[in-house]
This record gives structure tokens, sequence and C-alpha cells, in this order.
């Protein structure tokens, strides 16, 4: 599984130096890197992108990160310009569709004050300390969460659910009085109706995750081209995890289309 880093600096320079590095140990096959950015907050508050490396679809999540960062910390429209709550709902849904903690954006919250600036990007690795020297030998103080998309579980959940109020609005209809069928049968609609949308989105989550993978598994191979043979086998094992990682999370949601194909069929 990856994992999302955020590495907290004093300044720009030690922030420039601190990707430097990252990408000397992605070099020597220490971590994969595969995607960053660098952010900024500047004295009045405002968090501003410096810099940011993350093509799609391997940089979806730093993206989604640094946006969620920026709204919530007070970026050009953040809170700090007057952001209002609903916005603020939207990004913290956002980011817990990343599967990024409340304690985790509260830590970086904390870290990343004023006049400071931070390093942030996805990573793999098997040992954190090679990271963790080179980043505190520059005075970067090291975050990590790891990456789990926690909307992989709820949505199969909800598919459930709505299946469930389906089978009942049609049990509902079936018995209702001829003064109610109209009612009912609007009300089974909506109820079809959803659970389609559920299904829509299980399958776009199911793609991202395919392309997502395949994009991360591109990466891996190249790195794995240029490392010496005994971190190559750690890709390789990095690789595996990818691929064990991408199938945990379709077939969750290939069971949950099975079960709204049957919830439209009865």
């Amino acid at each position: 599984m990856s994992k999302f880093v955020v590495v907290v600096f004093s300044d720009e320079k030690k922030a420039y130096e601190g990707l430097h590095a990252l990408k000397e140990l992605h070099a020597e096959g220490s971590i994969t890197l595969y995607s960053n950015a660098v952010v900024q907050r500047a004295d009045n508050g405002r968090v501003s992108v410096k810099e940011r490396q993350s093509d799609l679809p391997v940089g979806v999540g730093v993206g989604a990160l640094v946006g969620g960062l920026v709204g919530l910390l007070g970026g050009p429209v953040g809170v700090a310009a007057g952001i209002g709550f609903g916005t603020i709902l939207g990004v913290s849904r956002d980011l817990f569709n990343l599967g990024v903690s409340d304690e985790f954006v509260a830590v970086v919250s904390d870290e990343l004050s004023p006049g400071r600036t931070a390093l942030v990007a996805e990573i793999s690795e098997e040992w954190v300390t090679p990271l963790d020297v080179r980043m505190e030998g520059l005075g970067g103080k090291v975050l990590r969460e790891p990456r789990d998309d926690f909307i992989d579980q709820v949505l199969p959940r909800r598919i459930e659910e709505s299946s469930v109020e389906l089978a009942r609005r049609k049990a509902e209809l079936a018995a209702a009085s001829p003064d109610k069928v109209e009612r009912m049968k609007k009300a089974v609609s909506n109820a079809e109706r959803n659970l389609r949308a559920a299904m829509e989105r299980a399958s776009s989550r199911a793609k991202r995750y395919h392309d997502e993978a395949e994009a991360k598994i591109r990466a891996l191979q190249d790195q794995a081209k240029k490392v010496h043979a005994d971190a190559k086998a750690r890709i390789e094992e990095r690789i595996e995890a990818v691929r064990v990682d991408e199938k945990r999370r379709v077939d969750k949601l290939e069971k949950a289309w099975k079960l709204t194909r049957e919830a439209l069929r009865a």
C-alpha cells in the first residue's frame, strides 16, 4: 500500500533540498516516488502551490490532497478568504475519500504554520529510516498517512442499503391499495434511480483504481530498470503489492455490482 508523506520545513529553500533528496531516494530504490508537490503557507496564513509534479492518473492522490489542504488551511479561495461551511464539508469529504484522517489533517495544519513550506508526496517504502534520516538531516518534520480510500468500503455498504430499500419499496407497491399505487411507483422509481447511480459510481471507482494501479506499475517498472539488483527485488515486491491492492478493491465493488443487478432484476 502506498502512503502520503508531508515533510514540513522552515523555508522554501529547505523544502526544495528535501525534494531533491526524495528524488535521490527514488533513484537508488529506497522508496518509490509516484508524485509530489511543494506548498507554502505565507505569513498571512494563505496556502499556495509552488510546484506540482503529479501527472494523471498516478498523481490523482497528491493532487486531491494538496487541493484539500489548500482549501482547508486557506488558499486563494480558502478558509482565510471566507470559505463557506458547505465547501469545507465538501473538501473534508474529498479528503475522507482519499483515506486521510482528521488527525492527520490536524497535525499537518499545526506543523505547517505561517512562513513554513511543505513537501507533499505519495510514495511506497518498506523502511522509514532512509526517508526519515535524509529529511531530518535537512531540518524537516516527517508526517505519514497510509493511503486507503475509505469510499471503497463505504460504497458497497451504500449499494447494499439501497438494494434493501428498493426491495422494500417493491413489496410496498405489490401490497398497495389502488389509491396509493402511483405514489409507490414513484418511490420504486426513485429507489431504482439511486441504486443505478451508486452502481455507476462503483464502476467509475473501479476504473480509476485500475488506471492508477497500471500507472504505478509502469512507474515501478521504469524505476526497476535503473537501480541495482538488490533494490530491484524490493521494487518487484511493490509491484505485486499494487496488483494485490487493486484486486482487493475491485473485488469488493464487483460484489456490490452483483447485488445491484440482482436487486434491479427482482
